[in-house]
């Protein structure tokens, strides 16, 4: 099987690749062609290349990873979302540190991993345990994930890729009257987008510094 692990800390990333070698030397048969990759541009390089060849089984995806240096993927999410439509039968394992059902809510919206882990409930054996359930076309999800999408049933908050684009943006300083040149919407129908994510976040400040800081902190930037 090919895996794509796309981790920006080492340290991580080598987990993994000791939890899939674990996993191959308990099954007879089953080994793993392991690639490593640390950004969006990266990864998103192997994708494009796997693309032609249907070669990526499995991929252990980060949220937080540095941009692409165009600012079209700002995200790991926006990267799930990439695979999904270029990749459709690779499986995706989310690994993050964000455990805000704001977050894993927009996450299961937009990509629907087969995975889903929360670093702070990591251990060897339950990312072994992820790994060969995974494998046998079992969804597998870690404890705090699973209690959080309790709390999905009654919340309908929607955050897609232009919101996700939309703050980025302005975290780095992109004034008002050059997005719509970025994103492709009218600049009414940009302010309406931000509006709305104020509503969503609680923010009642016309300060866009206030709505930048909830939605760092829900890790959404």
């Amino acid at each position: 099987m090919n895996i794509l692990i796309v981790e920006d800390h080492p340290l991580i990333s080598d987990a993994y690749e000791k939890a899939l070698l674990h996993v191959s030397s308990n099954n007879t048969g089953l080994n793993f062609n392991i690639n490593k990759v640390k950004n969006c541009d990266d990864a998103y390089l192997m994708i494009k290349g796997a693309q032609k060849t249907k070669i990526v089984d499995i991929v252990f995806l980060d949220i937080k990873l540095p941009p692409s240096k165009d600012g079209k993927i700002v995200s790991g999410e926006d990267l799930g979302v990439k695979i999904r439509i270029l990749l459709p039968d690779t499986k995706i394992i989310i690994v993050t540190t964000y455990n805000d059902n704001y977050r894993i809510g927009s996450v299961f919206r937009s990509i629907n991993p087969e995975g889903f882990l929360i670093k702070n409930d990591l251990s060897p054996k339950e990312l072994v345990l992820a790994i060969e359930k995974i494998i046998d076309n079992i969804p597998h999800y870690s404890k705090s994930v699973v209690q959080l999408m309790r709390k999905l049933a009654s919340n309908n908050l929607a955050i897609d890729e232009i919101d996700r684009l939309l703050l980025y943006e302005l975290s780095r300083g992109t004034k008002m009257s050059e997005l719509p040149q970025i994103i492709p919407l009218s600049k009414a129908a940009i302010e309406k987008r931000k509006r709305t994510l104020k509503e969503l976040f609680n923010v009642n400040s016309k300060n866009d510094r206030d709505l930048l800081k909830v939605a760092e902190q829900k890790g959404f930037i």
